[in-house]
């Protein structure tokens, strides 16, 4: 089939990072196929690209779904859609366990090119074989990615960045930060990190009853240091599929973050994480606007108060980020506290909709906060809201529901193992 080599997302070719490489619980290739002839096919056609045992299994893509919930992520992951009624749906499902540099090869039945376009231009995969599979054909579209000589991606690749901003302190922006991350790394079992970028007074790895690492505070102060594999030890874990970064440095250090330190520390955590969420303060440092900047979406939390309003306001006339497609979602904390103002009156003086809305929960969330345990594991009203608020910043349309297949159309070209909006 051609090969155009447009905007493929997950390509494994000599932009893979060495850091990656270097991880030593990621095995070099895994392989799930449904039937006999298509794993001779390629064992035999495999075979002299690795020194290592060729890890197949018998299954389909709801098996290496199962498998990748339990284990860690592969560099390259062969997987068969045959038999699948959505596979589109299903490579989606695919991309929520997996992380997001991983190399996809897909196998199947169908032998169209539209289909072909989908899965590597439209979702990301490295290449897709129709069957029936021979040594010769493996060999020659899949030893290229196990070598790393692939053609280089084009376009942006990784992970999606959320940043989370009270619009004055005091609001919740941290409690909602902590308990999205959770969502998305415990619940949801994407691979997610939290970024707590003041080093000094943060109070989000505090929340989760984590020490915060070291490292941080250097990494910013000498981007030129700072990769994936670096971001991911100065990252300590709260969960199998959640970290915390952040730093609690004595009052009296003080700290310099490099020029561009925001962007080569993003561009680190998309490497290796499905999902960044960023509690990022709005006070007046180069760092937090450079973070504000370049998330792929701002979550903008107030209280029902006519300061938080205000501030709400001039928030909201920030000018948006290269890679923000949409205004900042709001988010209305602690509706119905005593002397608060109501919904519909913070609608009227924002003149918008409140896209979600949380109940005050002082109770709850203070008893959460001293047990160093997420709000959202506790209280369901407070568990609702996180919820809602994680589908509207990752939200991602199922193209097994289009009537047609065409990558020129709107949401044609999602790269759904990136995870991250495209425009």
């Amino acid at each position: 089939m051609p090969d155009d080599g447009a905007a493929t997302a997950l390509r494994t070719g000599e932009h893979q990072s060495e850091a990656a490489s270097a991880r030593h619980d990621r095995a070099s290739l895994i392989a799930f196929v449904t039937e006999a002839r298509s794993e001779e096919a390629l064992r035999d056609g495999l075979t002299e690209a690795t020194s290592e045992d060729l890890d197949i299994r018998r299954g389909g893509i709801r098996a290496a779904i199962a498998a990748m919930q339990k284990s860690a992520t592969p560099k390259v992951l062969i997987v068969d859609v045959s038999g699948e009624e959505q596979p589109l749906t299903a490579l989606g499902d695919l991309s929520n366990v997996v992380e997001p540099d991983v190399c996809v090869l897909v196998i199947g039945e169908i032998n169209h090119v539209d289909f072909y376009r989908e899965v590597t231009r439209g979702l990301g995969a490295s290449d897709y074989l129709a069957k029936p599979l021979t040594r010769d054909t493996v060999a020659r579209h899949f030893i290229p990615f196990l070598r790393g000589h692939a053609p280089p991606t084009q376009g942006v690749l990784g992970g999606r960045a959320i940043g989370v901003t009270g619009v004055r302190g005091g609001v919740g922006a941290t409690t909602i930060a902590v308990n999205l991350a959770w969502n998305f790394g415990v619940w949801m079992r994407r691979h997610s990190v939290l970024l707590d970028p003041d080093i000094h007074l943060g109070s989000a790895a505090f929340l989760l009853n984590i020490q915060p690492g070291a490292g941080l505070r250097m990494a910013l102060e000498a981007p030129e240091r700072i990769d994936s594999l670096l971001a991911e030890r100065a990252a300590q874990p709260a969960a199998d599929r959640l970290h915390v970064l952040g730093g609690e440095e004595k009052l009296a250090v003080q700290s310099n973050p490099a020029p561009g330190a925001a962007g080569v520390l993003l561009g680190a955590l998309r490497r290796r994480y499905n999902f960044i969420i960023a509690d990022v303060p709005f006070r007046p440092l180069q760092l937090n606007r450079d973070l504000l900047d370049l998330v792929d979406q701002r979550v903008l939390v107030m209280e029902p108060t006519l300061a938080a309003v205000r501030d709400t306001l001039r928030l909201l006339a920030l000018p948006p980020g290269l890679e923000q497609s949409q205004r900042a979602i709001i988010v209305l904390n602690r509706v119905g506290i005593s002397g608060g103002l109501t919904r519909r009156q913070v609608e009227d003086a924002l003149k918008m909709k409140i896209d979600v809305a949380i109940p005050d929960l002082p109770r709850q969330v203070g008893n959460a906060a001293t047990l160093g345990e997420p709000a959202m594991a506790s209280s369901s009203g407070f568990r609702g809201g996180i919820q809602e608020l994680a589908r509207q910043v990752a939200f991602v349309r199922l193209l097994d529901a289009a009537p047609s297949i065409d990558p020129a159309k709107p949401g044609g070209g999602r790269r759904w193992f990136s995870l991250r909006r495209t425009k």
